[in-house]
């Protein structure tokens, strides 16, 4: 199951898997585990704890460390990793980490994310700024100091190296990433529909996610 949609021959492709904390159950007559959603991968370093909007969702099987703050209707799926033990962490409201992303910062490189972005399967960011609406393809690299405008998207793949800024809008493809050109609002509106997609799919696994191996 998952979102697809191309531009200018890119295809981005979300799809969805795994780790398991112990989690408690209550047994059904089904035999249905019904997962207590709450017991998320939640983890404090010292004396730096993760802060988590009540709205957003934090898959079992991902880990939150440290000094993280997950807003509103934001979304971290199965396998993501987000390790806030040098510098701050923020991942906007109704922005989604999905499966296998990495989320880390260097001394001196906070990492924030704006609203409404998402960050693709496997994709790895430190120590950068992601600007408002846009999306960071299946595994992509983005690396400390670097700035994505608003509305960018950074193809499957890229790696945007150390300290390179990108304008609103961009197009961001290749390794090293290069601007290839301005994206459209058709591209744009896509970008925001995959977003909410996701931010309306967090919110019914919080409440309907069922653990059914026994």
């Amino acid at each position: 199951m998952g979102v697809q949609f191309g531009l200018s021959g890119i295809v981005i492709r979300r799809v969805e898997p795994a780790f398991r904390p112990r989690l408690k159950a209550r047994i059904f007559p089904s035999s249905t585990r019904i997962l207590e959603t709450e017991r998320m991968a939640l983890y404090q370093l010292g004396d730096v704890a993760p802060t988590i909007d009540n709205d957003a969702y934090v898959a079992p099987e991902a880990t939150v460390i440290g000094r993280v703050e997950l807003k509103a209707r934001s979304s971290v799926w199965p396998g993501a990793v987000i390790r806030g033990d040098n510098e701050p962490i923020v991942v906007g409201e109704a922005s989604n980490v999905q499966e296998g992303a990495v989320l880390h910062t260097d001394p001196g490189c906070p990492l924030n994310i704006g609203d409404r972005v998402t960050i693709g399967h496997q994709a790895m960011l430190h120590g950068c700024t992601v600007g408002e609406g846009s999306l960071i393809g299946i595994q992509a690299v983005v690396l400390n100091r670097a700035v994505i405008g608003k509305d960018c998207l950074v193809g499957a793949g890229a790696i945007v190296t150390e300290g390179k800024v990108f304008p609103d809008r961009s197009l961001i493809l290749g390794a090293p990433a290069k601007a290839v050109r301005e994206l459209t609002e058709d591209d744009i509106a896509k970008m925001r529909l995959n977003a909410e997609t996701y931010a309306v799919r967090q919110a019914m696994y919080k409440q309907q996610l069922k653990r059914i191996d026994g």
